[in-house]
This record gives C-alpha cells, structure tokens and sequence, in this order.
C-alpha cells in the first residue's frame, strides 16, 4: 500500500506534520519525520513540502530533485507516515509574515496540531522567521513545535547538497551511504530510431522526468527492471548522455541495454540503478570502432555485477534481442 499525495484541501487531519523539503530523505531528514511518526489519535502523521522549489518561484531558477513526490510516497511508508502533503509555493505564499504562514497555512490549511522542523528550517516573507520564531508561534497559536538538530557525519553535516556532488562525480558509494539506500530513476520506454538493433546491441530509451537529478554524463554498469516485475533486477548497461558518434546534435539521452534477455519492453516503466561508472563518453571513428568498445562496456559490467552481487544477475555471454523494443543504440 502506497500512502496518499494530497493538496492542502484533501489533506486528512488533524495533522502531526514534519515539515521541510526533505529531498533524498536522509538520515538527518528521517530524524525530523521520526518526531511525528508515530503520533497518538487522532492526529495524522504527515510530511508536509513545497512545490516547486521556493527558488524556482522566486529566483526562476530550475531545482532538480534526488526524489520526485511520487518516488517519495514509497519511502515515506515505511517511516509510518500517512500521507504526503504538497503546498503549492505561489508568489502570494512567500508573501505571508511568520505569523501569517502558521494562522492560514500550518492552522486553516493543515489543521496542524503538531510540527517538526530541522533547526536551519526558514519560513516567511524574506525567510523572516527561524525555529526559534516558529517554537514561539506555535505556542501563541496552540501548536506543539519541536526543533531537531543538525545530523552531522564528522565534520560535515548530512544533506542533499553532499549527495548531488556525490552523484555528479558518479561516486555512488558515497551517494548510497550518505543516502543510506541504492539512488535510483524511473523512466517510461519510447521508441528510438533503432540503430543499436541493427548494431547487435538493441537499448530501451527511457523518457525520465526533467525534473530529477541524473548522476555525471557516461556509460554504467546498471541494475534495472520494470515496475512490479516478479523477476526482480536484471544486468545491465546504462548510457547516459548524448551520442557523439552517432549524432553529435542529438540532446541528451537515456538509454539501457538489458544484457542477454528477451523482453518486450514498449511501453514500460523502468525502474535504473547505477552500481558503477565504466567510462565517460568518447567519440569513436566509425560504428565499427562504437561497437567493439560496447562489447567490452558489457563484459565489464557482466563481471562487475557477478562480483558485487554474489550471485548471477540474468547476465550470460552473448546479446539478444529485445523483443519489440525499438529504442537507440547507446552512443559510448
């Protein structure tokens, strides 16, 4: 069962809400949620974020998220919470004083009787109010407020900044610890030109939401599957980028080759985890030369996943055809 997202007007309560962006939902995010989850009857444990980013409102400028809502209402129920709340963040909304935004927003709209907050949490016209003004509000107005520090990991506190430059110099080790979970994207397979079918090495284009993080440019050694597959993941190689060989104009790209399995894919939601960066993209003299360099890329990622699984991953020695998937060749 996968928890509810709701607008403000459909929001159950009265709420118990953690509140804050909690993009990634690290340890230190996962602290906050733990202060209101689980709360005693009646209240409704809830995450309670903004959407879009104030800064994308305020500063035109574009954020792009390590979990988009819909990817979050999965991690959130394990964590005992209820429902997923989206305020829309509006010009009118970073207008509100403090004092404003706990009457109408956490009082009318949410029917907040209980809040949590990290201790860097901001809110208000100009960001005017901190914890400190909210803890005093929140006894003004009958709410109960608690500030929950900073979670540090040496000298260095834990955030979703740290993450993103992980993934940005594919260090994925590191995304996952400070994580604490795989970092995975979704995208919906479309139909490409079909050039990796005549190469011999046939690749499921993905359609991603422009809106998530993607890790740095280049060709992975990858897990995927498709949304409620029973066979669980399955090896394989993952391009991600543009086609320098190919076409060098051609925009950025996704693209996934399932090593040795038959799968109809047109159509379907694919579920990517990048284990390890192989190489960064190159442009190579002729098709012939590209294709040479994926035969390696896949035998490099066959072994690279046998031994970081310990098990066989549906990988074997030699490509097939993915049944009906007409999508691009991986270009590196």
């Amino acid at each position: 069962m996968v928890i509810p997202l709701h607008t403000p007007s459909e929001a159950q309560g009265p709420t118990a809400i953690a509140l804050g962006s909690f993009d990634g939902l690290h340890a230190g995010h996962r602290r906050v949620i733990a202060a209101v989850s689980p709360s005693p009857a009646p209240l409704v444990p809830t995450v309670v974020s903004f959407w879009p980013h104030p800064r994308e409102v305020l500063h035109g400028e574009t954020r792009l998220r390590l979990d988009l809502p819909e990817e979050k209402l999965e991690l959130l129920e394990p964590l005992g919470i209820r429902q997923l709340v989206l305020v829309p963040f509006t010009l009118e909304l970073a207008g509100l004083s403090p004092d404003a935004f706990v009457q109408e927003v956490l009082g009318q709209q949410l029917n907040v009787r209980r809040v949590a907050v990290g201790e860097n949490f901001r809110f208000g016209a100009k960001r005017s109010g901190d914890c400190h003004e909210l803890v005093r509000l929140g006894e003004l107005h009958g709410i109960d407020v608690e500030v929950v520090p900073m979670l540090w990991d040496q000298s260095q506190r834990i955030s979703s900044s740290r993450i993103r430059q992980a993934l940005s110099k594919a260090d994925l080790a590191e995304a996952r610890r400070l994580l604490d979970r795989p970092y995975r994207f979704r995208g919906r397979v479309v139909t490409g030109r079909g050039l990796g079918r005549q190469l011999g090495w046939p690749t499921a284009n993905l359609q991603v939401d422009g809106r998530k993080f993607l890790p740095l440019e280049g060709v992975y050694a990858a897990l995927a599957w498709t949304v409620g597959c029973p066979e669980g993941p399955m090896a394989a190689v993952m391009n991600l980028g543009p086609q320098p060989t190919i076409d060098p104009t051609a925009p950025s790209a996704v693209e996934v080759h399932l090593l040795d399995r038959q799968l109809s894919l047109g159509g379907a939601c694919l579920v990517v985890e990048p284990i390890r960066l192989l190489r960064r993209q190159e442009r190579f003299a002729d098709l012939a030369a590209l294709t040479s360099q994926i035969a390696r890329d896949a035998k490099q990622a066959r072994q690279l996943l046998k031994a970081a699984s310990g098990r066989r991953i549906g990988v074997g020695e030699s490509p097939t055809d993915e049944q009906g998937d007409g999508s691009e060749q991986q270009d590196s």
